[in-house]
């Protein structure tokens, strides 16, 4: 009986060593994006592309072993008021790198957190320059607005022809007042007039703003806003026969905003950071991962169109990858030193960091919604002289 008892510990005691091993075989990448609120749609498209290059690259080598990735999520709620607890959620889970997110002034509010505990964070298409100014933990794989909003008033100005603009933007949102002035300063460079104004959150009537801008002679209507926002905005234009082109930034970039096209005599251009068919293998790969999950579907928006936040969302992970395996730690503070020499050649294009933690990136794509099929065709690639 005594040596059945001392076989049966001996056994207990090496599967607790072989669960300890396994526990310490496993890094934690935290997905901080929205699930809910207003910009809920493109976190959930974002953070697919993450799930996707997980499912593609379950595990990493780091310091000569191999750790299995843990995906951590916390939903800030698009809010900068529940960004900190989701933040504050990541860090207690003891992540090594955060991924995200869609939404410039939640990433902004997450921040200090993820700095307190010593944990870079990857943005993903958080574009506008304040996520990453006066810190050296947050990084970034997109374009920043200033180069964006260049980018969508060159193409107005000088390819559409348009002279006068009115901008709207929601009040308070970093994002949405951020790429509204970088696209006014361009514009008017360039010889343009402008009329810029904001509504307040939760604003859903947005036909005395369209009113105002075709009694102004606006000749195209700039709204970055949010794809709630923007669904609505282009229902109302459209049941007001306005004549004006609609122009958003990358937030617009979802087939939820060119479903809302469809049937309408709408023009709608967007700037954005992929245009699917730049990546085939990337493009069947995600598309038959959705197909096989109902729940991947929905938050795809119902169909499986590659969204260009999802394929930045696949870079990231990636990125995160590269940094982990050059670290050689899953400690956040070696994990953070190494991001600023990752060199990655993603589907969206080369990735690389520049002070103060920014990719270098030089081009974007500009695209329009097909009032007829309801996707979104490819225009142009744009850069900016």
């Amino acid at each position: 009986m005594k040596k059945i008892i001392a076989c049966l510990l001996a056994l207990i005691l090496v599967m607790s060593l072989s669960l300890t091993a396994m526990a310490e075989d496993i890094v934690k990448i935290g997905v901080y994006e929205p699930a809910s609120g207003d910009s809920g749609a493109g976190g959930k498209q974002e953070t697919l592309g993450v799930q996707y290059a997980n499912s593609v690259q379950p595990t990493v080598d780091i310091g000569g072993k191999t750790y299995t990735v843990q995906l951590v999520y916390a939903d800030n709620g698009s809010s900068a008021d529940k960004a900190p607890s989701a933040a504050q959620a990541l860090v207690s889970e003891g992540v090594s790198v955060v991924l995200g997110s869609y939404g410039s002034g939640v990433s902004i509010a997450g921040s200090p957190y993820f700095a307190e505990a010593g944990i870079p964070a990857i943005g993903i298409s958080c574009t506008n320059p304040q996520v990453t100014v006066g810190n050296t933990h947050y990084f970034r794989i997109c374009f920043l607005d200033p180069f964006q909003g260049t980018v969508l008033a060159n193409y107005a100005f000088k390819t559409l022809g348009m002279k006068n603009a009115y901008l709207l933007a929601e009040l308070g949102n970093e994002y949405d007042v951020g790429l509204t002035h970088y696209f006014q300063q361009a514009f008017e460079a360039l010889g343009g007039t402008v009329v810029s104004e904001t509504f307040p959150t939760g604003t859903s009537d947005f036909t005395s703003y369209l009113n105002t801008a075709a009694t102004l002679g606006a000749e195209v209507f700039f709204a970055p806003v949010s794809i709630a926002y923007s669904t609505q905005i282009i229902s109302q234009a459209s049941a007001m026969n306005a004549t004006f082109p609609l122009l958003g930034g990358d937030t617009w970039d979802s087939n939820k905003v060119a479903e809302a096209a469809k049937g309408t005599a709408l023009k709608i251009y967007v700037s954005t950071f992929y245009q699917e068919g730049g990546a085939p293998e990337f493009d069947a790969g995600i598309k038959a991962w959705m197909n096989q999950n109902p729940d991947m579907l929905t938050n795809n928006g119902g169909n499986d169109v590659v969204a260009a936040v999802s394929a930045m969302g696949y870079d990231a992970y990636f990125v995160a990858l590269e940094a982990l395996k050059a670290a050689g730690s899953t400690d956040g503070k070696a994990v953070n030193e190494a991001i600023w020499n990752v060199q990655y050649k993603g589907v969206s294009g080369d990735i690389a960091f520049a002070e103060p933690g920014d990719a270098v990136r030089n081009v974007a794509y500009i695209k329009t919604a097909n009032p007829e099929t309801g996707n979104w065709d490819f225009v142009t690639v744009q850069s900016v002289e």
